[in-house]
């Protein structure tokens, strides 16, 4: 480690906190759900909030949303270590903690359906939530909530991030499902069907059965995620066609 520059006093300074505040999503009966936690410890005790907590002094920010989400849901670390992360901003308003300034990292992630969480650390609980109806969350993770969903929603038109919600193997149906879930719109099955299939690396046919979907038709093809990461063409949303 480096010494510091010469003439540079770290108590000039005042000292802050860095936290790391998770927006987790997954699809649950057609709807767009998100992971909260009942705060168990005062400020805000007994309110909902996203799961999250200090970063510790040798940690990176992504090992830290790591190791909170595993404490705070009881997730099992091999969930986790396998959970889809990525940073969405950095939110470092100077009253956004009563406690004392923190800035707070925040991340989201795109899972398929998971065991039911349950609270741990200082989480007095946790569970699932219909991402529309939240209520009124602890400190500003109304907002974060708010910035991750419009970020999801995006990043399903220019990347294949949707196949992070869906099991390993899975159908165009389901698969459309979650475009319809996060983007609150219906789309026409044969014109995603032919956009799905037409780019390049976005799915793989699966080996094993076709498997049905509770229609009188035959059963539904499976499909695996592709290689590709980033869509050519795009597949965007349509306009004024809401669900």
């Amino acid at each position: 480690m480096s010494a510091a520059p010469e003439g540079y006093d770290p108590h000039a300074f005042e000292p802050f906190a860095v936290t790391v505040d998770l927006a987790v999503f997954t699809v649950r009966d057609s709807r767009l759900h998100v992971l909260l936690v009942e705060r168990g410890e005062e400020p805000y005790k007994g309110h909902w909030a996203l799961p999250g907590g200090f970063l510790l002094p040798r940690e990176s920010a992504g090992d830290a949303a790591r190791r909170e989400l595993a404490e705070e849901t009881g997730l099992g670390d091999d969930t986790v270590s396998g959970l889809h992360l990525e940073q969405l901003r950095t939110y470092s308003d100077p009253d956004r903690d009563p406690r004392m300034r923190v800035v707070s990292v925040a991340h989201t992630a795109l899972v398929p359906d998971l065991p039911e969480p349950r609270g741990g650390g200082d989480a007095a609980g946790a569970r699932w939530w219909d991402a529309a109806g939240t209520g009124t969350l602890a400190f500003d993770h109304d907002r974060i909530l708010a910035d991750a969903r419009d970020r999801v929603g995006a990043k399903l038109e220019y990347t294949c991030l949707a196949t992070a919600f869906c099991p390993p193997h899975f159908t165009l149906g389901e698969l459309q499902q979650v475009y319809e879930t996060v983007w609150g719109v219906e789309l026409d099955r044969p014109n995603f069907r032919r956009k799905v299939l037409a780019t390049p690396g976005f799915v793989q046919p699966a080996e094993g059965a076709p498997r049905r979907t509770g229609g009188r038709g035959k059963p539904a093809a499976l499909y695996r995620a592709g290689d590709a990461t980033a869509l050519h063409p795009p597949l965007l949303r349509p306009e004024g066609r809401h669900a």
